[in-house]
């Protein structure tokens, strides 16, 4: 059960939160008692056998040897999600050794426990790759939990920045909610060409007006160099809510790799994470830490910077890896009360850097707890509640890492602004429901003039025909896509971004345009009013399979409604439209994933393999 509410939350949050609580008692219970008999049991390594210790430290230096053989220093297990095809991630080559160095000088060892797949959605962006991404995340959880199942760690620290990655080693590191643990990012490339820009040479390549070698040199200039992408996708979303969520060092998100700070914060992160062992007296383990106001401070976050729409999936789905029960009402009854705070592409024109500069997450963070909004008594691995987030970090004189008050006043009030004039009164995403079911709409980066969208429907059962539609000049006049059979069951789910260049052509060129799908669009959903992750999905008896061409549908993002106007007596006769998905079960790795298609739940549960 949740502590108190304190009397400085706003109502509404605090009734959220509340309800929370009173859903998850029996599920919360059972995990505290589990990570509780774990923690009581104590660091495992001592009482492994000989032959099991002497197989983990046989290929260790001679002091880290002498230390994981007798020692009483802690163990700390490093995650990591390494690789050097993935900008946001090739940093990460070097941060094993920073965090050994700094686990000696505590007085530990540090050893990297294992390896998590780390898959780049911009490179299987369209391809049939793209159809592992989602189930990625429970791969990554599933890996984390092998990496510490050797039970020979005090605590962990985590390296993954990018989609599916952090969510993945939150399930796993959740599993083992009796270790302290901390999230240690690698923050974003430098600024490139401008994402608005970019944009534009994408639709204007598929006008088919500039060709292939000005498009590559496009996405050549804004995807520049190492770190992640600098728009507000799920991998930047990913840091937001690590940092409100108390598992980061305060300010640490968004410093770009390579600099002294970033080094200096990363020593200063595997530090604390073997303060807060239980060898010492400030034992904090992730499982307590991540509470039911920890949740609600996430989703706050995500409605306050006009998040990544993937999170209406991934926070439900690590909430219940904590024993917590999440669902999209609570989303949309915190949406209603939350000011969106942040204009950062594909939401306005600026980038991740920008959004630093003028404030970040300290001003963010203040903001919010001065307008009630966030729960500031939680545990986080700097201690001290959620006030201490609204510090900043900074190099001394003399080289040492320090920390300062965050500035008061935004620094570009067209990127970030204060919760007296906040851009809009209510957060970035919008749950819609009807005839069709469930679904969420990203609103903050669509103009108010296309919130509501009522159309003939255009039904397609992939990407490429819509494409191939738009390339023939078939796709004329107001029109709903509706694209299915692109759910988690039918296909794993894939993210749709080929879909939004002929659409905003089509938008741009005055029809009014929408998009109405039970796959995912991700955080660069951009200027289309898209409903996505529909459920139940179409492969799931979903009624998306009953819509035909030509069915009048009506997407009302104002009031939450995503409507077919088709006759009562009409609808109730149709029959599911049949689809062929045997070529997406083969290929690429795919037919390795039958049973995770067979298994998964469905996108307002998580989309995930794990029971919920």
């Amino acid at each position: 059960m949740a502590n108190a509410i304190p009397s400085s939350v706003n109502a509404r949050v605090g009734e959220v939160t509340e309800r929370i609580a009173v859903r998850s008692r029996d599920a919360r219970g059972r995990y505290l008692e589990r990570i509780a008999l774990a923690a009581e049991r104590g660091p495992s390594r001592a009482k492994l056998g000989c032959a099991n210790q002497a197989h983990g430290f046989a290929a260790c230096g001679p002091s880290d040897k002498a230390m994981l053989r007798e020692g009483p220093g802690a163990n700390l297990g490093i995650v990591t999600a390494y690789n050097d095809m993935l900008s946001a991630h090739q940093p990460y080559e070097t941060y094993p050794e920073l965090i050994r160095t700094a686990a000696r000088r505590a007085g530990g060892t540090a050893q990297v426990a294992g390896g998590v797949p780390a898959m780049c959605d911009g490179v299987t962006q369209g391809e049939a790759g793209m159809e592992l991404s989602l189930f990625s995340r429970d791969v990554i959880a599933l890996s984390t939990a092998v990496a510490l199942s050797h039970q020979t760690f005090d605590a962990a620290v985590f390296l993954g920045i990018c989609d599916k990655i952090v969510p993945g080693l939150i399930i796993g590191a959740l599993s083992f909610g009796h270790l302290p643990t901390v999230f240690i990012p690698a923050g974003p490339m430098t600024s490139g060409l401008p994402n608005d820009e970019k944009a534009k040479i994408r639709q204007l390549f598929a006008e088919g007006k500039v060709g292939r070698e000005a498009l590559m040199e496009a996405e050549s200039q804004s995807y520049h160099g190492p770190g992640t992408c600098t728009f507000y996708g799920t991998a930047n979303t990913n840091q937001m809510m690590m940092e409100i969520m108390g598992l980061h060092l305060p300010g640490a998100s968004f410093v770009n790799p390579n600099t002294p700070l970033r080094d200096a914060l990363t020593t200063a992160a595997a530090e604390r994470a073997m303060a807060m062992t239980a060898l010492g007296n400030d034992y904090v383990p992730v499982g307590r830490m991540l509470d039911e106001k920890a949740f609600v401070n996430g989703i706050v976050g995500l409605h306050a910077t006009g998040g990544s729409t993937n999170h209406t999936l991934h926070i439900v789905a690590m909430a219940a890896a904590a024993g917590i029960r999440l669902t999209w009402d609570d989303f949309s009854d915190l949406a209603d009360v939350t000011p969106l705070l942040c204009r950062v592409y594909p939401n306005g024109k600026a980038d991740v850097n920008h959004f630093h500069a003028a404030g970040g997450m300290g001003y963010v963070i203040r903001e919010l707890i001065s307008d009630g909004k966030l729960h500031r008594d939680v545990e986080t691995v700097w201690g001290g509640g959620l006030d201490a987030y609204t510090q900043e970090p900074m190099l001394l004189a003399d080289g040492t890492l320090g920390w300062r008050e965050g500035t008061a006043a935004s620094g570009d009030e067209a990127v970030l602004r204060g919760a007296g004039a906040p851009f809009q009164s209510t957060g970035g995403l919008k749950l819609l429901a009807g005839e069709l079911g469930r679904a969420v709409i990203k609103t903050s980066a669509i103009a108010p003039e296309r919130h509501i969208i009522e159309a003939p429907a255009r039904v397609f059962h992939s990407q490429e025909e819509l494409q191939a539609a738009f390339k023939a000049g078939s796709l004329t006049g107001d029109f709903i896509a509706v694209v299915r059979f692109q759910g988690p069951k039918a296909n794993g789910m894939p993210e749709l971004h080929k879909l939004m260049p002929p659409l905003g052509v089509l938008q741009d060129r005055g029809h009014k345009v929408a998009l109405v799908t039970d796959g995912r669009l991700s955080g660069a959903s951009g200027k289309v009013p898209a409903a996505i992750h529909v459920t139940p999905e179409a492969a799931d008896g979903g009624a998306i399979a009953l819509i035909r061409n030509g069915d009048m549908i009506r997407l009302d993002a104002v009031d939450g409604t995503l409507r077919v106007l088709v006759e009562p007596e009409v609808w109730a006769e149709r029959a599911p439209a049949p689809a062929n998905l045997a070529p997406s079960h083969v290929g690429v790795g795919r037919e390795l994933f039958a049973a995770f298609r067979a298994a998964v739940g469905t996108a307002d549960t998580g989309a995930s393999i794990f029971a919920v």
